[in-house]
This record gives structure tokens, sequence and C-alpha cells, in this order.
């Protein structure tokens, strides 16, 4: 086990015995040769039911697609919403770690199981509001397996665009797709296979697609 890894491990046993059963913590190795296992220690796992040798989240999935084609661009992230298959709803923050060549290696999450505050809170609120409230924005959803994270974006490559799979036309797919390869999809085995048939297109066309959406950012990042 090497020195960075060892010190996140300290670290979040000391977060795990400040804040208790409710806070969980979770390292994913960015650099692993195995995606679907890419969690090397976990805290408290019980929160959103994963365990060491367990996948990537939508977050890990898409840090990993960064460390690959532009590292520079990944940005701590904290104090948001994120929600578990059973609905609890979780304060997360997202912290990248580097190794001492600068490289990013490792993530470290931390959630904190907040349903009974907020369930707490909205008690409160429904005393004293007036008005409700509007444009919230809803809690990521957790999943635990790289399949199932698959079909998450796949959803949310939909809502996006606004319309089935099915009546998109070409840049509609286009712009599905280019939200799929931002989000890391394309590292997941056999993805391909499943992307071109929800979008009833030929692997030659997906790749064709995806070509499109890495010259967009390659000029976008050129100017």
């Amino acid at each position: 086990m090497n020195y960075t890894l060892e010190l996140l491990i300290q670290i979040s046993k000391g977060f795990a015995s400040q804040f208790g059963s409710d806070c969980e913590i979770v390292i994913h190795d960015l650099m692993s040769q195995d995606l679907e296992r890419s969690i090397v220690y976990i805290e408290n796992g019980h929160i959103t039911h994963r365990q060491v040798g367990g996948g990537p989240s939508k977050a890990a999935l898409e840090a990993m697609d960064a460390v690959k084609r532009h590292p520079d661009s990944l940005q701590d992230h904290t104090g948001y919403l994120t929600k578990t298959s059973d609905g609890r709803i979780l304060k997360s923050s997202t912290l990248y770690i580097r190794n001492e060549k600068g490289e990013v290696r490792y993530m470290l999450s931390i959630n904190y199981d907040i349903t009974g505050l907020v369930s707490f809170d909205q008690a409160i609120k429904s005393l004293i509001q007036t008005d409700k409230p509007v444009n919230e924005t809803p809690p990521e959803q957790i999943v635990t397996n790289v399949n199932d994270l698959l079909d998450h974006l796949l959803e949310q490559s939909v809502s996006l665009v606004g319309k089935p799979a099915a009546l998109m036309n070409k840049e509609e797919k286009i712009k599905a797709i280019q939200f799929l390869n931002d989000a890391g999809a394309f590292l997941i085995t056999k993805s391909g296979d499943k992307v071109s048939k929800y979008f009833g297109i030929s692997k030659f066309t997906l790749y064709s697609y995806i070509d499109v959406n890495n010259r967009k950012h390659e000029e976008e990042s050129a100017s």
C-alpha cells in the first residue's frame, strides 16, 4: 500500500469516527485497471450499500475519463445533494487527490445521510412558507454497479434532449452521445454495443458521432 492511500485511509477513519455511522467515506482508485472494482476503501458502506471492490459512481466514472483526457479540468466539488437507491438524501463532497507526480490518483467521497434533517426541515417549512419552492435541483442518484450506472446515464441523455431516442434526429443523437462521452460512459465494458442499440444506430455510426464530439472539444480548447 502506498503512502497516499495510507494517509487517505487514516483521514477516512477519522472522519467516520468524528461524524458517526451516518457518514460514509469512499476512496476510489481513478487509475484502477479494473473499472468495476474502483473502490479501494470504504467506511459506513451500509449507507449506499457499497463495499470494497465495488464499481464507480457517476462522479468517479467522469473523473476516470477526465484523468485520461483532460486531468487539469478536475476540480473539487463540495456540498451537493445525492440520493441512494432506497431514497435517502445525502450531502456529498468529492475531493480529487494527486500523487507525488501531480497526477490525479484517488477520489475521496464524503456522503452524509441528512434524510432525517431534511424531513424535519420540510416539516418546519410547511408551517412557515407561503409559496412552493421552484427550480430546485434534484439530487444525483447513487448507483451500485456499472450496468445500472450506464442505464442511468442513458436516461439522463434522453432527458437532456427532451424526447425518446427513437424520435431523435441525427443532431439530437449526437448531442445525447456527447453527454454520454463527457460522462465517461464509454469507459464501461461493452457500452458501445448497448448505446448503439439504444439509439438505433450502428457501432460505426456511434464512433463517428463520438469523433464529431471529440473534434468539437479540441476546437473549443484551441480557441
